[in-house]
Parts: C-alpha cells; structure tokens; sequence
C-alpha cells in the first residue's frame, strides 16, 4: 500500500496536467472563441490542418526542426555514453565525485542564465571570444544575429548545459553490470578499453536503445524557452520550430485553434515516431520501451 502511495502525486501530475486538458484539443476541429466556449464555438473540421500543411512556413518549420533535432543526435547524443564510461574508468573517488558536481551544475540553471552567459562570451560588442579575435587581428563573428552560427551555438549550449546530467542514467545502468563478466574478460586478456567495448557498452545497451527511442519520439518537441532566447529577426529562417510558432500564433496573434492544431501534429507524430522506433527495435532483438 505504501509503494502506491508513492507513487500516487507522479500519477496525479500526469492526470491533472497531461491527460485531463487533452479534453481541449478539440478546439482544433472549431473556430474557438473564448467568449463562447468550447460548446458554442463553431466547428470547422479540418480547416486548421489544412492550413497548417499549405502554408509556406510549414516546410520552413519542419526543416528547422528536423535539422535542430538531427544535430542533437548526431552531436549530443553519443557525448553522455562516453563521458558516463570515462567517468568509470576513474578509479580516485574524490576526484570522480568533483568532477561529477562539477558538470551537473549547469543543469540546475535555466535557459535565460545560460544564454545571457552565452552572450557575455559572444556578443559583437565586448564579447570575449570577439574580443580575443580582434586582439589578433582576425574579424569579430555575429555568432548571436548570424543564420550561420545559430545552429552551432544551440547545440552547444545543450552539451554545456546538460551533458553531465545525461551521465546519471548510464553511470546508473554501468553499476549494475556484473563484475564476473569484468574478470572474464580480463582472464582472457582483455584491456580497459575491450572491456569497455565487449562488456560494458552490450550490458548498458537496451539503456541505450530506450533513451533513443523516448529521443526519437520528442523529433518536433525541441522545447520552447532555450530557441525563443536565441531567436530574433535576423535568423528567423533557421531558428524558427514548431515550439515558437505555436508561441507566436496562440498567445500573440490569438490564434488558439491553430496553435492547438500545430501542437496536436507534433503530438500525432512524436507518437508514430515512438510505436515505429519501438517496432524497429523489437525487431533487432531488442526489449524496446513496452
């Protein structure tokens, strides 16, 4: 009784702020007006979506998104493995554990205090890395206001903020390994670097190919606050996602009805994506998510 206790505020939050408002994802299908409700607002079935798939901004907004998200796998991705069994290999628990608190700490700060760091280091004017540029004799980069650099800087701010939380999981999954298969390996001649590869990474791998599949299904939900912080007019081609959009059209332009529709296709595929990763990997052998 006492474990369902315990489980009952997880249960409850996703309930009262997961479940219960989908409810209000039928203003999609109407020209929702607050002043009439849901039950007076007229139905208009699926003039939303098709508005949402003819507009020019659609492709503009999934080509971000899908190149954004394509980056975080790519760069980031692989980055929390390697370092959780670097951190394993590092046998001084003093020096282990400092360098642990050490890289946890960006996590704990929000997106408004990493990008204003961001831009203390790389703004045009008195930025230091511009300002070291300039010092020999190289030209300063509008790393902030540049569609070229845009990119670059918003995955590494995501490595600097949340690399070392991302270790948790693994460094977890890497403890539970068992130490006969260590010996083993080392009874037969096996190096830190083959145990790390035939014991380690195969023990710690349905962790791997979970996390992945829960990553995939996120593919259009890249977050909201961290690109509204680095989005402005002159890199809007390459910074505006779905997340922003949806910002822009609902609460600015009082768009609810389609900024719920652009949140319900995001919604629809992050879920495909999710059955079909899970499908492929069951398939490979693999215990998938469910």
């Amino acid at each position: 009784m006492l474990l369902y206790l315990m489980i009952l505020p997880g249960f409850l939050y996703f309930v009262v702020f997961k479940y219960f408002p989908m409810g209000g994802l039928i203003i999609a299908f109407q020209d929702y007006q607050p002043y009439r409700g849901i039950m007076g607002s007229e139905w208009v079935g699926l003039k939303h979506f098709v508005r949402l798939f003819t507009e020019p901004t659609f492709f503009m907004l999934l080509r971000n998104t899908l190149v954004l998200f394509a980056m975080n796998i790519v760069f980031f991705f692989p980055l929390p493995i390697i370092l959780a069994l670097m951190l394993n290999e590092v046998r001084h628990k003093f020096f282990k554990n400092s360098i642990q608190t050490i890289i946890y700490i960006p996590h704990f700060m929000s997106w408004v205090i990493i990008v204003s760091i961001t831009y203390v280091f790389l703004t045009v004017d008195g930025g230091v890395l511009n300002e070291l540029l300039a010092a020999v004799g190289l030209p300063k980069i509008s790393f902030l206001t540049s569609s070229e650099w845009l990119r670059t800087v918003y995955i590494g701010q995501i490595i600097w903020k949340e690399l070392g939380w991302s270790t948790i999981i693994y460094l977890a999954a890497i403890t539970v390994v068992d130490t006969q298969l260590y010996e083993a390996a080392e009874m037969d001649g096996a190096g830190r670097l083959r145990k790390t590869w035939h014991v380690t990474l195969p023990a710690i791998r349905p962790v791997i190919i979970t996390l992945l599949i829960l990553k995939i299904g996120s593919t259009l939900d890249l977050g909201f606050e961290h690109m509204y912080l680095l989005l402005n007019s002159l890199n809007r081609d390459v910074a505006e996602i779905f997340d922003t959009y949806i910002y822009t059209a609902g609460l600015k332009n009082g768009q609810l009805s389609y900024s719920t529709t652009v949140g319900l296709f995001k919604g629809v595929v992050g879920l495909a994506l999710v059955m079909l990763s899970n499908r492929l990997a069951k398939k490979m052998g693999e215990d998938g998510v469910y």
